[in-house]
């Protein structure tokens, strides 16, 4: 497994990418300017990765150190409200920032300011993804912050780490790769144990693993490697790949394309299975439907729900809510994210698909809920 860990290219695998950058790598922390020689080399190497077709989105610190600075605030530990004032700031120049270096390469970027609300609710998380994935369309590159100048210490990701992991699973990524000050995981801190030994592949996050980043992380906890291995934790059971590189040298990401040292971390599933085990145990059910015998046999081969087989609905769902399935004798057979509204679904229930089109409009699913947003359930565990 090391020497598949080991290749020539690192990132040859992946087709979408996730990158997230660091307030240390982007500004100078004595002087609180920009890194702009680094910047530059990394813009080349993004453009080379797009060259040979990947999607990239960027998650990227730096706005609150760039805004220190442009409105002259010194304090070590600034208060709340200067701290927003200085994201407020900052975000602007970190924007101009990126724009600029990727422009040198004819690539357009487009940003995103996230709060935990956007990455958590159903309804947000899907505008988000759909904004996302449009840039990537167009050829855009996305760039992803926390919206520092709004956010509080109560309503906050707690660290860029965190947030590329959600921002990852979001958008499917292949691979999320954390540039950092240091090139992977270690059996220990190397600063303080000169026998710590670097890890090249990690197949799985256990209490082992957490330990050797320094124990499992908290909610309130910010950076270092602990925050790291968390973010690990949410890509990884998601379906995405996660690298832990150095970033502080220019061109870091051609560094990983031409071998150099980083540390792996598996996913555990693929992105349908972890999609469907988060359908199944962590979205708050908006309604029920009731289907009959030829439906429910329908769903255990793996089909789709077809209104015509759909008896009665209950509930005020959107589309992509869950929705609990139900067969003739009222037991629950499934789970999954509604296709329809429940005024479009309950026009439709009954009919077949293509009267159903008729009535929706030609370009508007049909389906009540596709399979690839579907857990059929049998006995006491989740068929995903």
């Amino acid at each position: 497994m090391q020497q598949a860990v080991e290749q020539q290219d690192a990132l040859a695998p992946y087709r979408r990418l996730t990158i997230k950058i660091g307030s240390a790598l982007l500004v100078d922390g004595k002087t609180g300017k920009l890194r702009a020689d680094w910047l530059a080399s990394l813009a080349e190497d993004l453009a080379a990765l797009k060259a040979r077709g990947v999607s990239l989105v960027i998650v990227s610190s730096g706005a609150i150190a760039l805004g220190r600075r442009l409105l002259g605030l010194d304090a070590k530990v600034l208060p709340l409200e200067q701290s927003q004032a200085a994201a407020s700031a900052g975000q602007i120049a970190l924007s101009q920032a990126w724009a600029s270096a990727l422009g040198k390469h004819d690539i357009t970027t487009g940003q995103i300011l996230l709060t935990p609300n956007i990455t958590e609710e159903r309804r947000y998380f899907l505008n988000a993804r759909t904004t996302i994935s449009t840039l990537l369309s167009l050829g855009a590159v996305p760039i992803i912050n926390e919206n520092d100048s709004v956010a509080t210490a109560e309503i906050r990701y707690g660290d860029n780490d965190r947030l590329s992991a959600r921002v990852a699973t979001m958008i499917e990524a292949d691979c999320l790769i954390l540039l950092s000050d240091i090139d992977g995981l270690y059996t220990a801190p190397p600063a303080k144990d000169p026998n710590a030994t670097h890890l090249p592949f990690v197949a799985a996050i256990t209490p082992e693993i957490e330990a050797m980043a320094g124990g499992a992380a908290s909610h309130l906890s910010r950076g270092g490697m602990t925050t790291k291995v968390e973010a690990g934790r949410i890509a990884t059971q998601a379906g995405t790949g996660m690298i832990i590189a150095k970033g502080t040298e220019n061109h870091p990401l051609q560094a990983l394309m031409e071998g150099g040292r980083h540390t792996l971390f598996a996913p555990v599933e693929t992105r349908a299975q972890a999609r469907k085990r988060w359908i199944m145990g962590t979205l708050e059910l908006k309604g029920a439907v009731h289907v009959d015998a030829g439906a429910a046999r329908a769903l255990g081969e793996g089909k789709s729900l077809l209104p015509i087989g759909v008896t009665r609905l209950a509930g005020d769902f959107e589309r992509g809510e869950a929705v609990a399935i139900y067969d003739p004798d009222g037991r629950e057979i499934a789970r999954g994210l509604a296709t329809l509204r429940r005024d479009e679904a309950d026009l439709v229930k009954g009919k077949n698909s293509a009267r159903a089109t008729e009535l929706l409009g030609i370009g508007t699913r049909s389906e009540m809920v596709h399979r690839d947003n579907m857990v059929v359930l049998m006995g006491l565990e989740a068929k995903v």
